[in-house]
């Protein structure tokens, strides 16, 4: 029988330290650099027992931390930031953000499902082998970063920077929720990504609309046909190229997509809509997982007064799935869009620097599956879901172009806590059945038939 740890007899311990670390304001699009500082140091100050220290990098700082006291078991790379979205209107929280309130068997807070949550579960999980068991089962680097919400500029720079110090045979990613709360769920994908803005322009500055109305081309006209251009009346993306290099979805995915419980009717009803709607010839569900989007995600331009806007603009993402390559992605909608002639405007396309694409680990891994076993042990009954994360984590591309090493989503957020949103709140359960899995992970990833392989270091 395999030890097994022993955690604390209530949770209000672990709220209690959790609500200082949420406490701080660590908003990375605009918070100062001494507020991030302090995030930082609070998880360095947690991993102390692995060398926990704040690192520069050329934006904000990561926390690195190594125990390496396994020399014949594999090493792991632990990743998870340290940084939130901004709060939004604040009359839309029902309690103040940055202040983490227990409210029934959930907590709330700015920051405290997406990732705060999930990462204290991980440095609970190390001090409480190192204190009862004296060590680890396995060699863990730690790598959290200040900038993920921000699309984590500086990360790859650093990391390749730094490639030998973090070498590792899986990186684990405690950031990415679960789908939903009604199981237990792994990640094997997540959809790539890359994003752009369409300008027109017009007149040299913005016009009269009485008194030269009529006689010159109107940008917002423009950019309007042109975004409605960008796909057919059925929903599918009208960009030639778009779909290249898609594979077709077999009929034994469809098989086992069509197995996951999902309805179709309370998916519309909570999102108050009549009907769904998307890309002819799929299920709500294949669209979610399966299939690439190109959505529009907001226009600029003029106001509620009467001028003629001398510019607008379109602000255009793209999720993209395997077989597709972010820059022939861009080039095709350029091409699409710089196609439009229309007399008396410029239109110019203008891409965002970061182009991510679409991350997948096999369904047979090791990782998936002592991840699997894992969380069988401690939702004993429930199946295990193999899911796909419609959105996107920039860094697991990066990882294994940088690293060689897949990543493991093993986070114990769930999709529905409001990440991003106001009232962000996280299940207090989640906190006891992350740390028990989390154990057992490590312990199946260490030994035994779900051990991990070394990673190849020269390509082979």
């Amino acid at each position: 029988m395999v030890d097994m740890l022993s955690f604390d007899a209530t949770d209000s311990d672990y709220i209690d330290e959790l609500t200082d670390y949420v406490a701080v304001p660590s908003v990375s699009r605009d918070a100062t650099a001494e507020t991030m500082r302090t995030a930082a140091e609070w998880l360095a100050a947690q991993l102390s027992f692995a060398g926990g220290r704040v690192v520069a990098t050329q934006g904000h700082p990561v926390v690195r931390a190594d125990w390496l006291g396994a020399p014949d078991a594999p090493t792991i790379l632990v990743y998870g930031h340290y940084d939130v979205q901004p709060t939004g209107d604040l009359a839309e929280w029902d309690t103040p953000p940055f202040e983490l309130v227990r409210d029934g068997d959930v907590i709330r807070g700015r920051g405290v499902t997406d990732d705060k949550g999930p990462v204290f579960i991980v440095l609970k999980v190390a001090q409480a082998f190192l204190a009862q068991e004296g060590a680890l089962p396995l060699n863990v680097k730690f790598l959290f970063e200040g900038e993920e919400e921000i699309g984590s500029p500086h990360l790859p720079a650093y990391l390749r920077e730094h490639a030998d110090e973090l070498a590792a045979d899986l990186v684990i990613s405690a950031d990415g929720a679960m789908w939903r709360p009604s199981e237990p769920s792994l990640s094997i994908a997540s959809k790539g990504l890359v994003t752009l803005d369409i300008e027109v322009t017009g007149a040299d500055g913005d016009l009269h609309s009485g008194r030269y109305g009529g006689t010159v081309a109107n940008p917002v006209h423009a950019l309007s046909e042109i975004l409605a251009g960008l796909h057919t009346s059925d929903g599918r993306v009208a960009v030639e190229g778009f779909y290249d290099g898609i594979p077709a979805l077999s009929d034994e995915r469809r098989a086992a997509i069509a197995e996951v419980p999902f309805d179709d009717d309370a998916y519309r009803a909570g999102l108050g809509l009549d009907e769904v709607f998307g890309e002819a010839g799929y299920s709500t569900l294949e669209r979610l997982w399966e299939r690439p989007t190109l959505e529009i995600n907001g226009v600029r331009a003029g106001g509620k007064y009467t001028v003629i806007p001398h510019a607008a603009t379109g602000h255009i993402s793209c999720r993209l799935v395997p077989g597709q390559r972010p820059e022939r992605v861009l080039q095709a909608i350029t091409d699409h869009v710089l196609a439009h002639k229309i007399p008396g405007v410029r239109v110019a396309v203008r891409p965002d620097d970061v182009g991510v694409p679409a991350y997948t680990i096999p369904a047979d891994h090791a990782a998936i599956r002592a991840a699997s076993a894992a969380l069988a042990d401690v939702y004993p009954g429930q199946d295990v879901l193999l899911a796909v994360i419609a959105g996107t984590l920039p860094a697991t591309a990066l990882f294994e172009e940088v690293l060689g090493a897949k990543t493991l989503f093993f986070s114990f957020s769930t999709a529905d806590e409001n990440l991003h949103a106001p009232n962000e709140y996280m299940r207090i359960s989640r906190l006891r059945e992350g740390m028990r899995a989390w154990e057992r992970l490590w312990r199946l990833l260490a030994d035994g038939p779900h051990r991990l392989a070394p990673v190849s270091r020269d390509g082979s």
